[in-house]
């Protein structure tokens, strides 16, 4: 296990909307390194930048053309070793996003499979005996290629699915068993494109879609397997490498497949929407202060997996990705405040979306950009000042719209402000690294009464009472102590803590 983990917070950047200093309208490798100092005044010591590599872009970046090129309008592949060996300086990790179920069907790899002619990437994708073959269960592509067949896709037409094999065979005229050397030679393809990048100082990778690779493995066997077996590679070879999966079953990604992190994603409908999302509009959720959340149904899902994964690995809280709505589309600004305390105070290893430290708002009713569709939204330019685009490119054409608000929160009109999100983002990932009690994984106490809101949790020695609600509530205080940080009012007394609406107080245990 990597050791820099326990006191890792990572930056996801999205480049092509981060920052442009070549005027083209879209981010690139250069404005990342120009921006990294302001990465690590938040407090941020790691990276995960979404897909940088060559692609013709239906799926901004997740349809890869080439795994070894770095895509032209970010930069070179020599400007990506400058963004690692800068940020190394500064003492930034950089993971780099590996998509491995799929490539763009404009991959050399599926260039040649698509032919007619046999070659050693006929079997790198799937492909039905027949093209008059195409079984309904399975999403197909029919009737694009010179050869006899139909092809399986995992998410747009664009992206055929690489074959790792299939786990229960249903139609043995053309699926392969997962030992079949061909699958595992699509395993081995995607070893060696971890090695170079790593060869060439990346610090690991963030696992798209991790739990995809084997075709009717339902209990995930077969693909755990082959992620067991990159993990030895790490192990061996690149012992300091990272690797978060986009999973959200901590157990079967981290205890089985030997992730060092699993994403609690929002998406999937776990504690993690209860939590921040859950219902229409959120108006279920913990955070939402109407009082309609339930803490103790997070806990009881959370809790069991934490417990069965924190000795091998961490559960990865996330503020937000580039496949949600920004939580500013579900909650209010105090609101906000409290689930970055949250965040940033519960074990794992926290990810920290660019913008949503100041705030950035979900864009409605964008027209999808790059395959974006309702996630456009949240991929919009990050706002760094007032000036032409907010800062972030002087081209007429941006990537997207930037907020056109009045009041647009920028990191010039956000950074001092002592009510902002940026202010609370900032101090709570500065008391992370200075407590040792609130880094990586440990002790872990949930508490909360009947009501389940107000709650807390204990971590060794310091314990976090929130009060989302938008009104006033007492809570049992099974601990007391010092206040070391607090958003409004919290008073101890006769065994109980009198909170204020939409307060929360970090408490270090006296003695």
């Amino acid at each position: 296990m990597p050791n820099w983990l326990n006191d890792a917070v990572f930056y996801e950047i999205y480049p092509q909307s981060f920052c442009d200093t070549n005027g083209d309208g879209i981010g690139d490798i250069e404005g990342i390194i120009s921006k990294l100092d302001y990465v690590k005044s938040l407090g941020c010591n790691a990276i995960w930048l979404n897909p940088i590599y060559d692609s013709p872009f239906m799926d901004a970046g997740y349809d890869v053309r080439n795994y070894k090129k770095v895509a032209e309008r970010y930069g070179t592949n020599d400007d990506l070793v400058r963004l690692f060996n800068e940020a190394h300086k500064k003492g930034i990790k950089i993971l780099l996003d590996l998509v491995p179920g799929h490539t763009s069907d404009q991959h050399e790899w599926f260039l040649e499979a698509k032919k007619a002619a046999k070659s050693e990437y006929s079997n790198r994708y799937i492909f039905t005996k027949s093209v008059w073959d195409a079984p309904p269960q399975y999403r197909m592509m029919c009737g694009l290629c010179e050869r006899d067949g139909n092809y399986m896709v995992n998410y747009f037409s664009s992206q055929p699915a690489l074959n790792y094999g299939f786990h229960e065979i249903t139609h043995p005229e053309w699926q392969l068993p997962c030992d079949h050397p061909d699958c595992l030679a699509t395993a081995e393809a995607m070893k060696d494109v971890m090695r170079f990048w790593l060869d060439k100082g990346a610090d690991g990778f963030r696992v798209d879609m991790a739990d995809s690779l084997v075709k009717n493995d339902d209990d995930k066997i077969a693909t755990a397997k082959i992620w067991r077996g990159v993990r030895d590679m790490l192990d061996r070879e690149y012992p300091n490498a990272a690797m978060v999966a986009e999973w959200c079953n901590p157990e079967r990604a981290i205890n089985n497949a030997g992730f060092h992190m699993d994403f609690y994603l929002d998406h999937y409908g776990n504690g993690y929407s209860r939590l921040f999302r859950y219902g229409e509009f959120g108006d279920q959720a913990v955070f939402n202060p109407n009082g309609k959340g339930d803490i103790k149904a997070f806990a009881d899902e959370y809790l069991p997996n934490y417990e069965k994964t924190k000795d091998n690995g961490y559960i990865s809280f996330m503020t937000n990705n580039h496949d949600m709505p920004r939580v500013t589309a579900y909650l209010d600004k105090e609101a906000i405040k409290l689930v970055n305390a949250f965040i940033f105070t519960m074990p794992g290893v926290p990810f920290l979306y660019y913008g949503d430290e100041i705030g950035m708002r979900y864009q409605k009713g964008i027209v999808s950009k790059e395959g974006g569709y309702s996630r456009t939204g949240s991929r919009t330019p990050m706002q760094w000042n007032s000036g032409k685009n907010l800062g972030f490119s002087t081209s007429d054409e941006p990537y997207l719209a930037v907020d056109k608000s009045a009041d647009a929160p920028t990191v010039e009109n956000q950074k001092d402000d002592h009510d902002s999100i940026y202010k609370v983002v900032t101090d709570i990932i500065a008391l992370r690294h200075k407590y040792d009690d609130l880094k990586g994984n440990g002790e872990l106490e949930f508490m909360y009464e009947e009501g389940k809101i107000p709650f807390a949790y204990k971590r060794g020695n310091l314990v976090m009472y929130f009060n989302p609600l938008g009104e006033s509530a007492v809570m049992n205080a099974k601990y007391t102590g010092k206040t070391v940080y607090s958003l409004g009012n919290a008073e101890f007394a006769n065994g109980k803590v009198t909170m204020s609406p939409q307060s929360f107080a970090l408490v270090e245990i006296d003695g």
